[in-house]
Formats: C-alpha cells, sequence, structure tokens
C-alpha cells in the first residue's frame, strides 16, 4: 500500500556564517536600538496593510455527532489525534486505515536525534495521538481495543486500533477539550491550583505511572533555577540549538508547512525575542543573547507556575513511553476542561545532567522522568498549524 507524503519537512535553513570580531554588548544595543526603529516603522506598515495577508491558522474541527460510515469514522478519529502535543509541533506521526481498523505509525523523518536520541518524546507524543483517538471513539459510541507494538513494531507500526459499535457514548467532555487544548507558553498569575483540581488531575494517571507534585514557592524556585540552566545549555550547543531552529517558525511560514512553532507562540520577549532569526541562529555570533532570552524566559515560566508536576514511570522502554504520552494526554485535557493552562518543559529531560537533578528535586530518584508539565492560569493562546488528515492518514478499500 502506498503511503502518502507525509508533507513538507523542514529543510535546514542556510545561514551565513559569522566571521570577524565579535560584537560587544554595547555596540550590540546600538544595534539593536536602530533596528528595534526599523522594526517599529515596520509593524505600523503592517497594521495599515492588515486584511491583505492570510488569515491565522484555525484550530481543525472534530464532528459533534457520530460519523455515519468506517471512512468518516476513520477521518473523524485521525482529526483528533493530529491535535495532539509534540516537542516542536513535529507531528511525527502517520496512520493506515483498513476498514475498521487502524494503524500508527512512526514518522522517524520528523524525529530529533540530537534532543531526543531515544526517542522517547517521539513515543510520548505518539501516545498522546493515540490517547486523542481513544478518546474521540469513546465520545462517538466505538468500543476501541489497542495492540501496541503489533509484529514487534515492525515498519514502524506503534499501534493498531480497532473498534465496533453499539457502545454507550463517553468521554464526551474529554473529547470536547480535544480541540481547546493548546500549549501555553505564556507567563502564568501565579495562583495556586485549588485541591480539588488536583485530585481530578492525578486521578487521570493509571496505576503503574507516578505523578510527582510541587506547589511550594522555594522548590519551585529550584526547579525554575534548574530549568534556566538546562535551557541555556541546550541553546549554547551547536547540533541541539541547530534541530530546534530548524522547528521554528518565520514570517508566516508555519502557514505552508503546516508545522514546527510559529514566532509569537514562543512568546520570546525583549531584544533576543524582537530579533531571533538571529539570536537563535546557531551559527550567529549573536547566539549567546539568545541562550539568556531562553534561560530567561523558562525562570520565570516556572516561577509564575501554580504548581508543577513531574509523571514518571518505573521503567525505560518505549512501551512505557507510549502509556505515558496517553496519561499526559488525558491530564492535558482534564486541564483544558478545568480551564487551567499548561506547557511542558523539556530541555531537563532531554539532558542526562538534569535529568537526574530533577528526579532529585521531586523526591523520585529512581525512576524514569517522562514528563515535566508547568500549570497555572492564562489567557489561552491561539492555536498551531497542524498537517490536515489527507496529509498523513492512507485508506485501503476492503
Amino acid at each position: 500500500m502506498k503511503r502518502p507524503e507525509a508533507g513538507g519537512l523542514p529543510e535546514a535553513r542556510q545561514e551565513p556564517q559569522a566571521s570577524g570580531d565579535p560584537i560587544d554588548r554595547r555596540r550590540f544595543l546600538v544595534m539593536l536600538g536602530g533596528a528595534a526603529v526599523l522594526a517599529a516603522a515596520g509593524s505600523r506598515t503592517a497594521a495599515a496593510k492588515k486584511g491583505t495577508g492570510r488569515p491565522h491558522a484555525q484550530p481543525p474541527t472534530i464532528p459533534a455527532e457520530p460519523p455515519s460510515s468506517q471512512v468518516e469514522a476513520a477521518r473523524a478519529l485521525i482529526g483528533a489525534a493530529i491535535l495532539a502535543p509534540s516537542d516542536w509541533n513535529t507531528q511525527p506521526w502517520s496512520f493506515e486505515v483498513d476498514g475498521a481498523a487502524m494503524r500508527l505509525v512512526a514518522d522517524t523523518r520528523r524525529a530529533l536525534p540530537v534532543t531526543d536520541p531515544e526517542r522517547r518524546g517521539m513515543m510520548i507524543a505518539l501516545g498522546a495521538a493515540l490517547e486523542n483517538l481513544l478518546v474521540a471513539a469513546r465520545a462517538y459510541g466505538l468500543r476501541p481495543a489497542v495492540t501496541y507494538f503489533p509484529h514487534s513494531g515492525a515498519n514502524g507500526v506503534v499501534a493498531e486500533v480497532t473498534w465496533s459499535e453499539g457502545e454507550t457514548q463517553r468521554d464526551l467532555g474529554m473529547s470536547a477539550a480535544i480541540p481547546e487544548r493548546r500549549t501555553n507558553r505564556r507567563d502564568y498569575d501565579g495562583r495556586a491550583i485549588l485541591p480539588q483540581s488536583r485530585a481530578q488531575l492525578t486521578a487521570q494517571v493509571p496505576e503503574g505511572l507516578f505523578l510527582h507534585w510541587i506547589d511550594e514557592r522555594d522548590p519551585m524556585r529550584d526547579v525554575a533555577d534548574l530549568v534556566h540552566d538546562a535551557t541555556r545549555e541546550q541553546v549554547l550547543d551547536p547540533r541541539a540549538q541547530g534541530e530546534r531552529f530548524t522547528w521554528m517558525r518565520f514570517d508566516g511560514e508555519e502557514k505552508k508547512r503546516l508545522d514546527g512553532v510559529p514566532l509569537d507562540a514562543l512568546e520570546l520577549g525583549g531584544p533576543s525575542g524582537w530579533f531571533a532569526s538571529h539570536t537563535y541562529n546557531p551559527k550567529s555570533r549573536f547566539l549567546h543573547f539568545g541562550a539568556e532570552g531562553a534561560a530567561k524566559q523558562a525562570r520565570s515560566q516556572v516561577r509564575s507556575a501554580g504548581a508543577l508536576a513531574l509523571l514518571c514511570g518505573p521503567r525505560r522502554e518505549e512501551a512505557q513511553w507510549m502509556m505515558g504520552g496517553q496519561a499526559f494526554e488525558r491530564l492535558a485535557l482534564k486541564a483544558t476542561q478545568l480551564g487551567l493552562a499548561h506547557q511542558v518543559l523539556a530541555a531537563p529531560i532531554q539532558s542526562d545532567l538534569h535529568r537526574a537533578e530533577l528526579l532529585r528535586a521531586f523526591a523520585a530518584t529512581g525512576e524514569d522522568p517522562l514528563v515535566l508539565l508547568r500549570l497555572g492560569h492564562s489567557k489561552p493562546p491561539k492555536a498551531v498549524p497542524r498537517r490536515p488528515v489527507a496529509a498523513v492518514a492512507s485508506f485501503r478499500n476492503t
């Protein structure tokens, strides 16, 4: 069966390498001042032309009523699955549909081999997509069944889902939250998470996985410093930052690629954000400004949270990472239902040194960390683009 093209994969940006003497801080700030004037003028010009560009990407919708045919049911289920979060919105999945059966396939061309060499993050993203699919199926009155890694994961198949009709509709609230869920990188307002909300979030984690909480200010500040250091180290690593930079989207290019993270969604502030195409370019002489800006932002994000949660498992294996992704997505959907903002903080888990420090901070030494999550209250951001069902799915007639 021929698979469709998975969409435009990011190409490495060909940026000119820095040459000559390093620019000192004073000269850099002078340059920024002049460029800021030009940027402000440009923004006024853009505002005057508002309405002539393409509209912002609209969040995909999921049919409210159960689809009337197997094909339409499969399309609706995939439509829910593709709204799952993934590191840098890489969307590392494809789907093969055969009647009332579907295979979820890892698209390894969308892997992050530098920052996610074990593909832990990829498996968590695939687990989140699977959970969205299952939630939507139950909301449609279907009875789904899952086989994990059929045929030992041959051909990249990480799960096979079959379904039958005739069940009572369930998970309706969770299903309604799927298109509303967002990764929120804004600063939160510091309000605590209510005990009853925390209990509902904890209830989403199945037996065999562990959810650890920190909501006291001093321990949260310690974790904030840890996240700061891990983020700075990652941005200053040319290979790691080169990979991250590949998935940053500038000048509306996310509307063409339908993946990656647009600049406004990153919520980068200050000079390092205004000139992100330079300050986050790993070949740029300005990279250290980007590293400082990203690290300070990460620390501020953690300090503004109402609570931090660390999802862990007992073993370091792909099946656990998949199931951890399912648990994370249920937790994220429940947070959305409760009106809570959330953001995954990946940098400490992606670093061996900081991963060990993170586990000690949460009194979880010996466990395998899956997802570090900050939760709180903030205005929701806009949706980021997703590739459509037609770009990620193939259908076989039976």
